[in-house]
């Protein structure tokens, strides 16, 4: 008992949800304009931008803008996402990067005049996925989750029920830069609103797993 006990009172005492203050945070393909006021993001994304490696379209691009912190471990991580999408493949959201091999973007894509909730999973040669929504949203909510070497994905309308759209491998024990990105790879730019990014640190479940085994 007082072992579970705890390990109740540590975990609760390590996942304290804060916001990340974004001024602190570093830009990879910074864009021409931007801002951060009362923590919201908000940027013009660079035209004829994006992140891909080689798959169906035979280019590799690694040049959008992206906004992140350097965080090890296990971690969630949210964004509530809005922006001004005019043409085909317009994009926002959560990116989780190791380097310009290894990489997630997950959000919102603009395809063929629909919204869709879009997932990027890259290990050498990226993939694609996309959830099609029924009408346009003012919003969504990207939550994501790495626990050990895989990631959850999850979107809400409303960031009080999440649906999980993607379980995806990345590699753990490995420093990950996390953040928010856009990208415009057809069109001439368009503004992204990024609100209420939060990080969420989670203890490391092998500890965890250790610390139960091992108490005194």
């Amino acid at each position: 008992m007082k072992r579970n006990l705890f390990i109740s009172l540590f975990m609760l005492t390590s996942v304290v949800m804060s916001a990340q203050t974004l001024d602190r945070m570093q830009w990879f393909n910074e864009p021409e304009n931007w801002t951060i006021e009362d923590n919201v993001l908000m940027m013009d994304v660079t035209p004829q931008s994006d992140y891909w490696r080689i798959s169906h379209y035979g280019f590799t691009v690694d040049d959008a803008p992206f906004l992140y912190t350097l965080r090890g471990g296990e971690f969630e991580v949210k964004v509530k996402i809005s922006g001004d999408y005019k043409v085909r493949f317009d994009q926002a959201g959560l990116m989780l990067r190791i380097d310009a091999e290894n990489y997630i973007k997950t959000g919102i894509e603009y395809v063929d005049g629909k919204y869709n909730l879009s997932a990027v999973v890259t290990h050498k040669t990226s993939d694609w996925s996309v959830i099609q929504l029924d009408k346009p949203v003012d919003y969504i909510w990207i939550k994501a989750v790495r626990r050990l070497d895989a990631v959850e994905i999850f979107y809400s309308f409303d960031d009080e029920e999440y649906v999980m759209m993607r379980n995806c491998w990345l590699q753990d024990n490995t420093p990950v830069m996390v953040g928010m990105m856009a990208a415009c790879p057809d069109g001439n730019g368009f503004k992204a609103r990024f609100e209420h990014f939060q990080i969420k640190h989670l203890p490391d479940a092998r500890r965890l797993e250790w610390l139960e085994n091992n108490q005194e």
